[in-house]
């Protein structure tokens, strides 16, 4: 196991991780998206299910807000209809 002082700060992982795919660097308003996006996931299903989630809304194409949009819509019809 990685020792906490020993891993980089998360914000030059992630930075590190997009220059190593040759893509942009995801805004903060992405980031937030993102994890909103797989919150809603994980809560209307199992934690595994967030990055899973992530990755076919990427394979997709969507933008980060487009496809938490979808996420949300999906998992507030899963729950289904609040009393």
């Amino acid at each position: 196991m990685t020792d906490a002082a020993d891993r980089l700060d998360p914000h030059q992982w992630v930075r590190t991780l997009a220059t190593a795919l040759d893509v942009p660097t995801p805004t903060q308003a992405e980031v937030d998206d993102l994890l909103a996006l797989a919150g809603s996931a994980a809560h209307a299903a199992e934690r595994w299910v967030a990055p899973v989630s992530t990755w076919l809304v990427s394979q997709a194409g969507l933008t980060p807000a487009d496809a938490r949009a979808l996420v949300e819509r999906l998992a507030d019809a899963a729950a289904g209809p609040r009393s």
